[in-house]
């Protein structure tokens, strides 16, 4: 399978299955609309247009590259024993120390920190079962994940502390080492807990939606008062302080900011480096959501962002659209690349009242309520496991044949589960979205190999 598309005075042609990029000319990238189905003869009279020599030198080529196994290679990945044997062993935890928040923001998955139901602030019991639990099931993993997350996890930061301090004792007694990342609003943010998290978190995560009239339209305080003013001196001020660190601002944008290349442009001139815009996921009744109707203007957006983009990159300059990075050079293993996230595996979520969810995006659910983390013996139910581990890029049908699938996993199994009903069935939106963001982001990396040259 390939994948070809013009952006930006280039010719991009993706192997889909090898991985391997390509720039070509004119004269290749038409041979190859006609390369699987017809004999060079034939093309060389479609394409008449050109000299018969050069088509005929551009099919040669593309027909030995075909050989060297850099186009149109084989797909048997199903087949990788690692794949087929592969069993739920957990790697990252989202841990939910506060069902609570200070903000009201009108798109919030969350329901404004409670999902759905009522505000509660885990224990300390809680949370180390939860650590203890998350380490007891990692197998030979060294490397494991926690977010502490919301609402607002700062609204208890000394739960946080005492977490961050009992996990790095558990994990050196059993040769582990944690990763932690906080994810925050930034109201709450001062001296100390700035100095704090950006000694102990191995991320940090801001949440901030752009432009000041977009961020305080979409994200009041309990007063209905403003917070961009609040928050950007602190997250300037975190952020000086992190240095090689990671962090990432993180904006989301609405049926009322389409234009959000515009924030985009904003967290650079802030001085964010690391940042990434989401599109809003909800219900077509809501003002804000997005509709299939936007998505025109919306991949415009990405298209004209990605070409500035390109310019920027091409000159050295630091700042990082999350949405853009594509490594050509090797990525995620090709299990990862098939199986997305790991949600309900490799990942859980863990409630205040120690509730398991497959992700914090099904908290609330009692469907996908899997355990307790307080029960005598924890055990996650094997069938939703099972559903889970076996939701991949080959068992979905919308994926099985799609140019994406290993560069979106299969997408979020949430939204699809929020629009169809099932986790098997992507988000169309969301996969047309997905779709832009990797050209543009495979455009962005020819850009850079070549020097800002086209052919």
């Amino acid at each position: 399978m390939i994948h070809k598309f013009k952006m930006n005075g280039y010719n991009i042609v993706m192997d889909i299955n090898g991985g391997a990029v390509h720039v070509v000319d004119d004269i290749s990238y038409e041979i190859l609309d006609h390369y699987k189905d017809k004999e060079k003869q034939e093309i060389i009279n479609i394409l008449s247009k050109y000299p018969e020599e050069k088509v005929s030198e551009a099919y040669d080529e593309l027909e030995e590259m075909e050989k060297e196994g850099l186009l149109f290679t084989s797909d048997d990945y199903l087949n990788i024993e690692s794949f087929e044997k592969r069993e739920p062993v957990l790697k990252a935890m989202c841990l939910h120390v506060v069902h609570d928040c200070n903000l009201k923001c009108k798109y919030c998955f969350a329901s404004q920190g409670d999902f759905g139901g009522h505000k509660a602030y885990m224990s300390l019991d809680v949370g180390k079962k939860a650590l203890d639990y998350l380490v007891a099931n990692s197998g030979s993993r060294k490397a494991l994940e926690v977010d502490f997350f919301g609402g607002e996890p700062l609204m208890d930061f000394e739960l946080v502390k005492k977490l961050v301090e009992y996990g790095n004792k558990i994990a050196a007694e059993n040769n582990k080492y944690f990763r932690f990342t906080i994810t925050t609003n930034g109201l709450l943010l001062d001296d100390d807990k700035i100095a704090y998290i950006n000694e102990h978190m191995h991320n940090v995560v801001l949440s901030l939606d752009g432009r000041k009239d977009i961020h305080d339209d979409m994200r009041p305080t309990i007063n209905d008062k403003g917070s961009y003013d609040i928050i950007v001196p602190k997250f300037q001020k975190i952020i000086e302080g992190r240095k090689n660190k990671y962090y990432y601002v993180r904006g989301t944008f609405t049926r009322k900011n389409l234009d959000f290349s515009k924030d985009v442009k904003l967290f650079k001139d802030l001085g964010f480096n690391l940042a990434s815009v989401e599109p809003v996921v909800d219900a077509d009744y809501n003002e804000y959501a997005i509709k299939e109707e936007d998505l025109p203007v919306i991949l415009e957006e990405y298209e004209k962002l990605a070409i500035e983009y390109a310019k920027d990159q091409v000159k050295g300059d630091p700042f990082k659209f999350f949405h853009f990075i594509v490594d050509l050079t090797q990525g995620p293993c090709i299990i990862k690349r098939m199986s997305g996230c790991g949600a309900g595996c490799e990942y859980v979520a863990v409630t205040p009242e120690g509730d398991i969810y497959p992700c914090h995006q099904f908290v609330g659910n009692e469907k996908f309520k899997m355990a307790n983390i307080l029960d005598e013996e924890v055990i996650l139910p094997k069938e939703m496991q099972n559903e889970f581990l076996n939701c991949h890029v080959f068992s979905k049908e919308a994926c099985k044949d799609c140019w994406n699938k290993f560069y979106c996993s299969g997408g979020c199994h949430a939204n699809a589960y929020n629009f169809n009903g099932n986790i098997m069935e992507p988000y169309e939106v969301g996969c047309e979205m997905q779709k832009k963001r990797t050209e543009c982001g495979v455009m962005v990396e020819v850009a850079k190999m070549m020097d800002g040259e086209t052919i």
